[in-house]
């Protein structure tokens, strides 16, 4: 499960926000400094990021498993679940990286600045089945969305080898197989305008669609991948463009109350475990676990990109409250 949404603000501030839908909490914010040296489960590879970074993550054998994060150039790397449509190998090529797909995020986050450097270098990447790993993983269905300071939004999908980057200024992803496929269905709930349908929208375009909602339909309030993708499109492009971060920042949260899944053990195991956003401007990221109904921050400050060792910030997972007297 997981939903990403992306939004504008009028200053331009750039805001990318998830929920992560699991079924227990098993990742905290975390600081990963420039340099650090990790290595890879599939192969026990040595790698050695270049950038700092901010986000979401869990220790994980001999590197950080980082779900969602910014570096230190702005560029944002968020890992949702996918389903049924995921392309691994078990075979490493002997000329390409080869990496259990949890680890993409942080390879990405330590090693490019941009989307653009991204691209370059993807065909390089092999993302690999944990079948014949030193340490066995077996098949994490996962795609990806990242976003960077020039206001590119794209999906990286691994539904295709090499790995695909397919633009994505709607600004939402859920986990559903063939994103065309939803982008069509949404013909049913909202106008797309021109630019859009001709895949010509210009970067930092905070809406896609005309305005116009009379005579569609209304979302349905189911939590399937389909019906939050719809719900969450449908609902950003009609609600207020914020004006800077931080009414960015609540906008977003509001946005994903929407597509926020509760824990209903009966029926299904995943529910929301965490909110979170990344700030492209300040380098900033927001954070709410499922119980405490209140955000905390963490900024990548040069102060802490002096730093050397990683750094997680354990954030209780229970409700916080303000008294009034």
């Amino acid at each position: 499960m997981c939903t990403s949404i992306y939004q504008i603000a009028l200053d331009g501030s750039h805001v990318l926000g998830r929920t992560m839908d699991w079924h227990a909490l098993g990742a905290e914010p975390v600081f990963v400094p420039r340099q650090y040296q990790w290595r890879s489960v599939f192969d026990d590879h040595s790698y050695q990021n270049r950038y700092g970074i901010i986000g979401s993550g869990g220790a994980h054998d001999a590197e950080i498993d980082i779900s969602d994060g910014i570096n230190e150039y702005g560029l944002s790397v968020q890992k949702l679940t996918f389903t049924n449509g995921a392309l691994f190998d078990e075979t490493a090529s002997d000329d390409l990286i080869s990496l259990a797909p949890f680890e993409l995020p942080l390879y990405l986050l330590g090693h490019f600045k941009s989307i653009a450097e991204i691209e370059a270098h993807l065909p390089e990447i092999q993302m690999m089945s944990g079948e014949n790993a030193v340490k066995p993983y077996g098949h994490p269905e996962l795609h990806f969305v990242a976003s960077d300071a020039t206001g590119r939004i794209v999906a990286i999908e691994t539904s295709h080898r090499p790995l695909k980057v397919i633009e994505n200024p709607l600004g939402i992803l859920t986990n559903a197989y063939d994103f065309k496929r939803q982008l069509r269905q949404l013909d049913d709930y909202m106008t797309f305008t021109p630019a859009f349908k001709a895949g010509t929208v210009p970067l930092n375009t905070p809406r896609v669609t005309t305005g116009r909602f009379s005579g569609k339909k209304t979302p349905s309030g189911s939590y399937t991948p389909g019906s939050r993708f719809i719900r969450a499109a449908y609902y950003k492009e009609r609600t207020d463009q914020p004006a800077d971060e931080e009414a960015t920042v609540i906008s977003t949260w509001h946005l994903l109350n929407s597509v926020s899944v509760p824990k209903s053990k009966a029926y299904q195991q995943n529910y929301s475990v965490y909110r979170a956003a990344t700030s492209t401007e300040s380098r900033s990221y927001y954070y709410e676990p499922y119980n405490r109904l209140g955000i905390v921050k963490l900024q990548l400050t040069p102060e802490m990109l002096s730093r050397t060792k990683p750094k997680f910030y354990h954030v209780t997972d229970r409700l916080k409250t303000t008294t009034l007297n």
